[in-house]
């Protein structure tokens, strides 16, 4: 039931209830007042639920989205560092993981050289978003 028919709703209930009562001594102008104000009160009530029962259900989403985004960001960033290596001549894309999270880049697997292993370093700290390198590329021994 939406908001308003709610409030309807509560407002002839609570004017049904007003008309019923025992109390001769309010007349019925009085009792109308009453029932007025008390469905006002209650409207109210429900406006105010309603906003903040929105309010965290949008923060909620806010941070869901932020969750998303950066993940995609992490997996972007690593496709990215992914093709740079590929493209070296030296390096292997199957022979070196990349691991993102958080725009935190972690190199493992191996290089032929010190060198090789350095260009890895700065292909990935190149690439827009990357906050920092842990460089944990093995040097291949012939």
């Amino acid at each position: 039931m939406k908001p308003l028919g709610m409030m309807t709703t509560l407002a002839a209930a609570l004017a049904l209830a007003a008309c019923d009562s025992r109390d001769d001594a309010a007349t019925a102008g009085q009792k109308v007042d009453q029932t007025v104000a008390s469905a006002r009160t209650a409207a109210a009530e429900v406006k105010q639920s309603a906003q903040q029962g929105l309010s965290e259900a949008a923060q909620a989403t806010q941070e869901k989205s932020e969750v998303v985004a950066q993940k995609v960001g992490d997996a972007a960033l690593t496709a990215a560092i992914k093709a740079g290596i590929a493209k070296d001549p030296e390096l292997s894309a199957l022979r070196i993981n990349v691991d993102t999270k958080d725009g935190h880049v972690s190199l493992y697997g191996s290089a032929p050289s010190d060198a090789a292993r350095q260009r890895a370093q700065a292909i990935a700290l190149a690439e827009n978003g990357v906050t920092g390198v842990d460089n944990q590329l093995a040097i291949e021994t012939k």
